[in-house]
Order: C-alpha cells, then sequence, then structure tokens
C-alpha cells in the first residue's frame, strides 16, 4: 500500500514550508525490479521564499507495469537421479 505524503516541502535551511515546485522533471529507472515494474519519479525544484534557498525534492514515485505480486511462486520439485556403480 503506498504511503500518503502531504503536498508540502520544507525548506532544509530554515524550515518554511514551501507548496509549489518552480520546475518538475521525470526520472524512469533503467532497470525494472524483479517483477518488471519500471518505477517513474517525479522530481521538483524549490525556492523558499523567506531565506532564498534552492533545493530538490522528490514529489512522487509510481511503479508501473510488469506482473502482480504473487504470494507463492511455484517451483516444480528436483527429482533424484540414482546411478548403481556395478551397473557401469
Amino acid at each position: 500500500m503506498p504511503r500518503k505524503r502531504e503536498n508540502t516541502f520544507t525548506c532544509p535551511k530554515c524550515g518554511k514550508k514551501a507548496t509549489n515546485p518552480i520546475r518538475t522533471w521525470t526520472l524512469v529507472s533503467p532497470i525494472p525490479d524483479r517483477y518488471g515494474r519500471v518505477t517513474i519519479t517525479i522530481m521538483g525544484a524549490f525556492i523558499c521564499e523567506s531565506c532564498g534557498e534552492k533545493w530538490n525534492s522528490t514529489i512522487q514515485k509510481i511503479k508501473t507495469g510488469g506482473e502482480e505480486k504473487r504470494e507463492a511462486e511455484t517451483r516444480e520439485e528436483p527429482y533424484t537421479i540414482t546411478i548403481d556403480l556395478n551397473e557401469i
């Protein structure tokens, strides 16, 4: 279940909350996870209104595509090969 996060981002220098990024961009992971899902991260650049500090922060992460998560994967049981050395 995804975590809920408020749409407020705090300045790392003075602690004042910023609400709107001045710029946003997306990052797409080049390698999918073990279920075949690709992570898309939405980043934002912020400027503090009180102290003028600039910082980047993650706005949202989205996982898309791939197979659904399985509770228990089915595996075939290994078989045993018995060799009698007297027959060789």
